[in-house]
């Protein structure tokens, strides 16, 4: 029996799509809550009664969610925030809450437009895809393994690097491919094992533990990939195109 291509075998148990819709969407914001209140602490449960986890950044982001196709749920999300504005006026995440921690000189000799400019956050993977039990360590680590098959659980690692290829997918399409991230140490790390090297633009900082500042520009994240992630990229990324808000 041949053995299914990272990529096939992603496809064959996940969908990744835009949050397009309210229903949608409520999808990304119950992850997030599953995540950064109930099971993290990073917000207070007590402020989302709804158990949806929501800020001010959300109405103008472009939300993509990673669904489990054979149960329907909802599996992993992300989220791109493009800058409207002036860093006076129009903050991104970072920007918002922290300005402390980001090299200012770095970002100055880059000069980068403006409107040029997003950010990526929220990454998420729900705990049903991640967590063995007991285990509680980082947001995107391991699965139950008794509860889905060997050949499943090889693609569940999969989702928050999905997530990623996905981001880098719109912050081409949305022309916005200078892209900044506030993450923790582990994530960059991820990321450089599949070949994407993302730049450190500051310092770190204790926000919901300790965050630092990184980009990396579309192209870069998409070049740099692995022969096996370019594979994966070339099957989210036309998916993606064909969305009537991200055409042209």
């Amino acid at each position: 029996m041949t053995e299914l291509s990272i990529a096939a075998n992603f496809d064959k148990y996940f969908e990744v799509k835009i949050a397009d819709t309210d229903a949608l969407r409520d999808q990304v914001y119950g992850i997030r809550y599953r995540v950064y209140a109930e099971e993290f602490g990073f917000e207070k449960a007590e402020d989302f009664p709804n158990k949806l986890e929501k800020d001010e950044f959300d109405n103008k982001s472009i939300h993509c969610l990673i669904s489990h196709k054979a149960s329907g749920k909802p599996a992993g999300c992300v989220r791109v925030v493009p800058t409207f504005g002036s860093s006076e006026k129009e903050l991104l995440p970072l920007e918002k809450y922290c300005a402390a921690s980001l090299d200012r000189e770095f970002i100055q000799a880059m000069d980068h437009p403006r409107d040029s400019i997003c950010e990526i956050s929220r990454l998420a993977v729900d705990t049903a895809f991640r967590q063995r039990p007991g285990e509680k360590k980082t947001r995107l680590g391991s699965v139950d393994e008794t509860m889905h098959s060997k050949e499943e659980i090889r693609s569940f690692p999969l989702i928050a690097v999905a997530g990623f290829l996905a981001c880098i997918s719109i912050t081409k399409l949305v022309k916005r491919p200078n892209t900044f991230m506030m993450t923790e140490p582990f994530l960059p790390r991820l990321l450089a094992r599949s070949g994407i090297l993302v730049e450190r633009a500051g310092s770190d900082i204790d926000y919901h533990g300790i965050r630092a500042p990184y980009f990396i520009t579309s192209q870069k994240a998409a070049a740099g990939l692995r022969s096996d992630l370019k594979e994966l990229y070339a099957l989210i990324a036309p998916r993606l195109e064909q969305h009537p808000a991200l055409r042209g």
